[in-house]
């Protein structure tokens, strides 16, 4: 007499747990990449958005906007706001946060020569990990990420 078992063995659920397991972990890092991608090319658009506010600022006041007087600058929380009060009055009263904290770039804006340069840089501590330039130019430079 044989007794017929229904259902799995602990080996078939062993090996399908493997497979979702390796499926998973394969997912979670292309969701990764995923997102900062997204975030970087979001936050192209925003350092596009402040050239085009650039030469209006320039056209009503006479000159560039900068954060910091110099070829370069080190990006920060107070000078990210600064660039969404000068160039974007309208703010937070229209309901529209233009450099969002959700990127996590933070930006400034440098003189280069007669024109300016604006800088983002996303951070881990006090570790650059993405560092994004546009120059007055219209040139993009992705310097690491």
């Amino acid at each position: 007499m044989t007794t017929k078992s229904s259902g799995f063995s602990l080996i078939e659920l062993l090996v399908v747990v493997a497979i979702i397991g390796i499926l998973s972990s394969i997912g979670v890092v292309s969701y990764q990449g995923y997102v900062t991608s997204t975030k970087i090319s979001s936050t192209k658009t925003v350092m596009q958005q402040i050239g085009l506010m650039q030469t209006e600022y320039l056209s009503s006041m006479g000159g560039y906007y900068v954060t910091h007087t110099g070829a370069t600058c080190s990006p920060n929380n107070t000078s990210s706001v600064e660039i969404e009060k000068e160039l974007f009055p309208c703010g937070e009263d229209c309901g529209e946060d233009v450099i969002t904290a959700e990127n996590k770039f933070q930006m400034c804006i440098a003189t280069l020569g007669n024109g300016y340069e604006i800088i983002a840089e996303m951070r881990k501590e006090d570790e650059v990990i993405c560092k994004l330039t546009l120059s007055q130019s219209g040139i993009l430079n992705k310097d690491e990420c």
